[in-house]
Protein backbone atom coordinates (compact mmCIF):
# COMPACT_ATOMS: atom_id res chain seq x y z
CA UNK A 1 0.00 0.00 0.00
CA UNK A 2 2.87 2.45 0.86
CA UNK A 3 4.76 1.93 -2.35
CA UNK A 4 1.55 2.31 -4.33
CA UNK A 5 0.87 5.58 -2.17
CA UNK A 6 4.31 6.88 -3.02
CA UNK A 7 3.88 5.75 -7.11
CA UNK A 8 0.70 8.33 -6.88
CA UNK A 9 2.04 11.21 -5.25
CA UNK A 10 5.01 11.14 -7.44
CA UNK A 11 2.71 11.12 -10.02
CA UNK A 12 0.33 13.77 -8.91
CA UNK A 13 3.95 15.73 -8.29
CA UNK A 14 5.18 15.21 -12.29
CA UNK A 15 1.73 16.15 -13.23
CA UNK A 16 1.58 19.28 -11.28
CA UNK A 17 4.87 20.37 -13.04
CA UNK A 18 3.38 19.48 -16.26
CA UNK A 19 0.56 22.22 -15.81
CA UNK A 20 1.27 25.29 -14.34
CA UNK A 21 -1.13 26.45 -12.04
CA UNK A 22 -4.00 28.84 -12.92
CA UNK A 23 -2.38 31.62 -11.34
CA UNK A 24 0.71 31.47 -12.60
CA UNK A 25 -1.74 31.54 -16.39
CA UNK A 26 -3.07 34.46 -15.32
CA UNK A 27 -0.14 36.19 -14.29
CA UNK A 28 0.84 35.54 -18.27
CA UNK A 29 -1.84 36.76 -19.68
CA UNK A 30 -1.75 39.84 -16.99
CA UNK A 31 1.69 40.24 -18.37
CA UNK A 32 0.89 39.97 -22.13
CA UNK A 33 -2.13 42.41 -21.88
CA UNK A 34 -0.38 45.47 -22.45
CA UNK A 35 1.51 44.44 -25.21
CA UNK A 36 -1.74 42.51 -26.50
CA UNK A 37 -3.74 45.76 -25.87
CA UNK A 38 -1.67 47.74 -28.22
CA UNK A 39 -1.39 45.93 -31.20
CA UNK A 40 -5.21 45.35 -30.92
CA UNK A 41 -5.54 49.31 -31.01
CA UNK A 42 -2.76 50.50 -33.19
CA UNK A 43 -2.56 47.63 -35.85
CA UNK A 44 -5.42 45.54 -35.69
CA UNK A 45 -7.95 47.87 -35.28
CA UNK A 46 -6.90 50.25 -37.86
CA UNK A 47 -6.74 47.75 -40.46
CA UNK A 48 -10.37 46.85 -40.20
CA UNK A 49 -11.57 50.06 -40.12
CA UNK A 50 -10.07 50.76 -42.50
CA UNK A 51 -10.81 47.78 -44.93
CA UNK A 52 -14.23 49.25 -43.84
CA UNK A 53 -13.54 52.83 -44.98
CA UNK A 54 -12.52 51.06 -48.40
CA UNK A 55 -16.17 50.33 -49.28
CA UNK A 56 -17.15 53.28 -48.39
CA UNK A 57 -17.50 57.31 -49.84
CA UNK A 58 -16.92 59.88 -47.87
CA UNK A 59 -18.34 63.86 -48.16
CA UNK A 60 -16.46 67.03 -48.35
CA UNK A 61 -17.96 67.82 -44.66
CA UNK A 62 -17.27 64.67 -43.59
CA UNK A 63 -19.56 61.77 -43.01
CA UNK A 64 -19.75 58.36 -45.42
CA UNK A 65 -21.49 56.14 -47.60
CA UNK A 66 -21.61 52.41 -48.31
CA UNK A 67 -20.78 51.99 -52.03
CA UNK A 68 -19.87 48.44 -52.22
CA UNK A 69 -17.34 47.93 -54.11
CA UNK A 70 -17.13 51.13 -56.44
CA UNK A 71 -13.50 51.91 -55.15
CA UNK A 72 -11.93 48.87 -56.43
CA UNK A 73 -13.67 48.66 -59.68
CA UNK A 74 -12.57 52.59 -59.76
CA UNK A 75 -8.75 51.19 -59.05
CA UNK A 76 -8.66 48.24 -61.24
CA UNK A 77 -9.14 51.40 -64.53
CA UNK A 78 -7.41 53.82 -62.95
CA UNK A 79 -4.35 54.14 -64.77
CA UNK A 80 -2.36 56.45 -62.11
CA UNK A 81 -2.81 53.60 -59.75
CA UNK A 82 -1.05 50.92 -62.21
CA UNK A 83 1.67 53.58 -62.97
CA UNK A 84 2.71 54.34 -59.01
CA UNK A 85 2.45 50.32 -58.65
CA UNK A 86 4.83 50.02 -61.95
CA UNK A 87 7.00 52.37 -59.79
CA UNK A 88 6.90 51.21 -56.26
CA UNK A 89 8.01 47.54 -58.01
CA UNK A 90 10.67 48.72 -59.80
CA UNK A 91 12.15 50.67 -56.99
CA UNK A 92 11.68 47.68 -54.64
CA UNK A 93 13.85 45.49 -57.46
CA UNK A 94 16.43 47.74 -58.09
CA UNK A 95 16.68 48.41 -54.17
CA UNK A 96 17.48 44.91 -54.02
CA UNK A 97 20.97 45.62 -55.65
CA UNK A 98 21.68 46.70 -52.12
CA UNK A 99 21.41 42.90 -50.04
CA UNK A 100 24.70 41.79 -52.28
CA UNK A 101 26.49 45.11 -52.16
CA UNK A 102 26.13 44.82 -47.92
CA UNK A 103 27.09 41.09 -48.51
CA UNK A 104 30.52 42.22 -49.86
CA UNK A 105 31.52 44.97 -47.34
CA UNK A 106 30.52 42.77 -44.61
CA UNK A 107 32.74 40.18 -46.25
CA UNK A 108 35.61 42.83 -46.14
CA UNK A 109 34.63 43.65 -42.65
CA UNK A 110 34.73 40.14 -41.36
CA UNK A 111 38.83 39.84 -42.63
CA UNK A 112 40.79 38.75 -40.18
CA UNK A 113 43.27 41.41 -38.52
CA UNK A 114 41.15 44.14 -40.06
CA UNK A 115 41.64 47.68 -38.39
CA UNK A 116 39.24 50.05 -37.18
CA UNK A 117 35.98 47.75 -38.05
CA UNK A 118 34.44 49.76 -34.95
CA UNK A 119 34.59 52.88 -36.91
CA UNK A 120 33.41 51.80 -40.51
CA UNK A 121 30.79 49.99 -38.74
CA UNK A 122 29.55 53.21 -37.55
CA UNK A 123 30.28 55.01 -40.72
CA UNK A 124 28.00 52.63 -42.39
CA UNK A 125 25.26 52.78 -39.93
CA UNK A 126 25.21 56.56 -39.55
CA UNK A 127 22.44 56.77 -42.51
CA UNK A 128 19.91 54.22 -40.74
CA UNK A 129 20.20 56.23 -37.78
CA UNK A 130 19.38 59.93 -39.25
CA UNK A 131 16.07 60.90 -40.08
CA UNK A 132 14.55 60.40 -43.49
CA UNK A 133 13.58 63.85 -44.24
CA UNK A 134 17.23 64.87 -43.25
CA UNK A 135 18.42 62.16 -45.75
CA UNK A 136 15.99 63.86 -48.20
CA UNK A 137 17.04 66.90 -48.20
CA UNK A 138 20.55 66.12 -48.51
CA UNK A 139 20.11 64.22 -51.37
CA UNK A 140 18.08 66.60 -52.71
CA UNK A 141 20.95 69.18 -52.83
CA UNK A 142 23.35 66.71 -53.90
CA UNK A 143 21.34 66.33 -56.94
CA UNK A 144 20.76 69.76 -57.44
CA UNK A 145 20.92 70.34 -61.66
CA UNK A 146 22.10 73.64 -60.80
CA UNK A 147 24.97 73.96 -58.14
CA UNK A 148 24.54 70.18 -56.44
CA UNK A 149 28.21 68.60 -55.30
CA UNK A 150 27.37 65.71 -57.68
CA UNK A 151 27.23 68.07 -60.52
CA UNK A 152 30.64 70.00 -59.34
CA UNK A 153 32.11 66.76 -58.99
CA UNK A 154 31.30 65.77 -62.83
CA UNK A 155 32.12 68.92 -64.17
CA UNK A 156 35.66 68.64 -63.07
CA UNK A 157 36.08 65.67 -65.71
CA UNK A 158 33.98 67.43 -68.41
CA UNK A 159 31.15 65.51 -67.81
CA UNK A 160 27.52 67.89 -68.03
CA UNK A 161 25.24 66.06 -65.66
CA UNK A 162 21.72 66.29 -65.22
CA UNK A 163 19.15 67.81 -62.85
CA UNK A 164 18.87 63.81 -61.55
CA UNK A 165 15.24 64.16 -59.90
CA UNK A 166 13.93 65.87 -62.57
CA UNK A 167 15.07 64.19 -65.30
CA UNK A 168 13.12 60.84 -66.25
CA UNK A 169 15.84 58.65 -67.44
CA UNK A 170 17.54 59.12 -64.16
CA UNK A 171 15.28 60.13 -61.58
CA UNK A 172 14.55 56.43 -60.10
CA UNK A 173 18.02 55.58 -60.34
CA UNK A 174 18.74 58.21 -58.15
CA UNK A 175 16.37 57.46 -55.89
CA UNK A 176 17.02 54.12 -55.30
CA UNK A 177 20.41 54.90 -54.87
CA UNK A 178 19.43 57.03 -51.79
CA UNK A 179 17.71 54.07 -50.78
CA UNK A 180 20.11 51.78 -51.10
CA UNK A 181 22.59 54.73 -49.44
CA UNK A 182 20.01 54.58 -46.57
CA UNK A 183 19.81 50.74 -45.78
CA UNK A 184 23.24 49.00 -46.36
CA UNK A 185 23.85 49.83 -42.60
CA UNK A 186 21.30 48.02 -41.22
CA UNK A 187 21.76 44.97 -43.55
CA UNK A 188 25.61 44.96 -43.10
CA UNK A 189 25.36 44.81 -39.36
CA UNK A 190 23.02 42.42 -39.60
CA UNK A 191 24.85 40.13 -42.37
CA UNK A 192 28.10 40.85 -40.30
CA UNK A 193 26.70 39.32 -37.19
CA UNK A 194 25.30 36.29 -39.45
CA UNK A 195 29.39 35.82 -40.62
CA UNK A 196 30.51 35.75 -36.95
CA UNK A 197 27.94 33.10 -35.99
CA UNK A 198 29.09 30.92 -39.01
CA UNK A 199 31.61 27.54 -37.17
CA UNK A 200 34.86 28.52 -38.04
CA UNK A 201 35.69 24.59 -38.45
CA UNK A 202 33.72 25.04 -41.64
CA UNK A 203 36.40 26.93 -43.20
CA UNK A 204 39.18 25.17 -41.79
CA UNK A 205 37.48 22.14 -43.13
CA UNK A 206 37.46 23.71 -46.54
CA UNK A 207 40.91 24.81 -46.35
CA UNK A 208 42.65 21.21 -46.04
CA UNK A 209 40.64 20.41 -49.18
CA UNK A 210 42.46 23.14 -50.82
CA UNK A 211 39.51 25.81 -51.00
CA UNK A 212 41.00 29.49 -50.97
CA UNK A 213 39.20 32.81 -49.65
CA UNK A 214 37.02 33.06 -52.89
CA UNK A 215 36.11 29.18 -52.87
CA UNK A 216 35.38 29.40 -48.84
CA UNK A 217 33.39 32.64 -49.46
CA UNK A 218 31.09 31.15 -52.24
CA UNK A 219 30.86 27.45 -50.87
CA UNK A 220 30.60 28.07 -46.89
CA UNK A 221 29.60 31.73 -46.27
CA UNK A 222 27.11 31.96 -48.87
CA UNK A 223 25.09 28.96 -48.49
CA UNK A 224 25.08 29.61 -44.20
CA UNK A 225 24.11 33.19 -45.00
CA UNK A 226 21.22 32.54 -46.78
CA UNK A 227 18.57 32.76 -43.82
CA UNK A 228 20.37 35.74 -42.79
CA UNK A 229 20.11 36.81 -46.50
CA UNK A 230 15.98 35.76 -46.55
CA UNK A 231 15.32 37.94 -43.82
CA UNK A 232 16.92 40.56 -44.98
CA UNK A 233 15.28 40.21 -48.61
CA UNK A 234 11.71 39.97 -46.44
CA UNK A 235 12.50 42.90 -44.51
CA UNK A 236 13.76 45.05 -47.56
CA UNK A 237 10.91 44.37 -49.45
CA UNK A 238 8.17 45.27 -47.34
CA UNK A 239 9.88 48.67 -46.75
CA UNK A 240 10.16 49.37 -50.16
CA UNK A 241 6.91 49.10 -50.84
CA UNK A 242 5.48 51.38 -48.39
CA UNK A 243 8.15 54.13 -49.86
CA UNK A 244 7.01 57.33 -49.22
CA UNK A 245 9.20 59.97 -47.24
CA UNK A 246 12.32 59.86 -49.48
CA UNK A 247 9.84 60.83 -52.54
CA UNK A 248 7.97 63.44 -50.69
CA UNK A 249 10.58 65.48 -49.32
CA UNK A 250 12.49 65.44 -52.82
CA UNK A 251 9.56 65.75 -55.01
CA UNK A 252 7.16 67.79 -52.85
CA UNK A 253 3.02 67.15 -53.27
CA UNK A 254 -0.12 68.11 -55.50
CA UNK A 255 0.56 71.00 -57.74
CA UNK A 256 4.65 71.47 -56.59
CA UNK A 257 5.37 67.73 -57.47
CA UNK A 258 3.03 67.22 -60.68
CA UNK A 259 5.67 70.04 -62.21
CA UNK A 260 8.12 68.28 -62.06
CA UNK A 261 8.96 66.13 -65.37
CA UNK A 262 10.02 62.97 -63.58
CA UNK A 263 7.06 62.74 -61.41
CA UNK A 264 5.28 60.23 -63.87
CA UNK A 265 8.30 58.07 -62.94
CA UNK A 266 8.63 58.67 -59.31
CA UNK A 267 5.16 58.67 -58.06
CA UNK A 268 4.95 55.50 -55.18
CA UNK A 269 1.44 53.72 -54.28
CA UNK A 270 2.04 55.98 -50.57
CA UNK A 271 2.34 58.69 -52.24
CA UNK A 272 -0.69 58.45 -54.20
CA UNK A 273 -2.70 57.15 -50.66
CA UNK A 274 -1.64 60.73 -49.75
CA UNK A 275 -2.91 62.61 -52.23
CA UNK A 276 -5.70 61.09 -52.34
CA UNK A 277 -7.11 60.64 -48.59
CA UNK A 278 -4.97 63.98 -47.48
CA UNK A 279 -4.97 66.44 -50.58
CA UNK A 280 -8.33 65.99 -52.61
CA UNK A 281 -9.98 64.65 -49.31
CA UNK A 282 -11.18 61.04 -51.35
CA UNK A 283 -10.79 58.76 -48.21
CA UNK A 284 -12.45 56.50 -49.19
CA UNK A 285 -10.64 55.84 -51.99
CA UNK A 286 -7.63 56.29 -50.61
CA UNK A 287 -8.46 53.46 -48.18
CA UNK A 288 -9.17 50.90 -51.40
CA UNK A 289 -5.66 51.76 -52.67
CA UNK A 290 -4.23 51.23 -49.18
CA UNK A 291 -5.63 47.72 -48.42
CA UNK A 292 -4.87 46.75 -51.93
CA UNK A 293 -0.89 47.72 -51.03
CA UNK A 294 -2.06 45.43 -48.10
CA UNK A 295 -2.44 42.69 -50.20
CA UNK A 296 0.10 43.34 -52.38
CA UNK A 297 3.08 43.25 -49.81
CA UNK A 298 1.36 40.05 -48.12
CA UNK A 299 1.34 38.25 -51.79
CA UNK A 300 4.85 39.11 -52.49
CA UNK A 301 5.81 38.00 -48.49
CA UNK A 302 3.97 34.86 -49.55
CA UNK A 303 5.86 33.94 -52.63
CA UNK A 304 9.23 35.07 -50.73
CA UNK A 305 8.46 32.05 -48.31
CA UNK A 306 7.59 29.91 -51.21
CA UNK A 307 10.79 30.43 -53.17
CA UNK A 308 13.10 30.20 -49.90
CA UNK A 309 12.69 26.68 -50.13
CA UNK A 310 14.85 26.75 -53.47
CA UNK A 311 17.80 28.71 -52.32
CA UNK A 312 17.83 29.18 -48.27
CA UNK A 313 19.73 26.39 -46.36
CA UNK A 314 18.79 25.64 -42.99
CA UNK A 315 21.50 23.80 -40.82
Amino acid sequence: MTATAEKRLTRAAHAARRRPPRTEALWGYVFIAPTGLGLAVFYLWPVLQTAYFSFTEWGAFGGHTWTGLDNYARLVADPEVGRAVLNTLAYTGLGLVGIPLAIVFAALLNLPGLRGVAVYRTAFFLPVVTMPVAVAMLWRWLYNGDYGLVNQVLALVGVDGPNWIADPATAMYALVVVGIWSSIGYNLIIFLAGMQAIPKELYEAAGLDGAGRVRQFFSVTLPMLSPTAFFISIVSVIGSLQLFDLVFVMTGSGQAARANPAYSRLQTVVQLFYERAFVTDDRGYAAAIVIALLLLIAALTVLQFRLQRRWVHYV
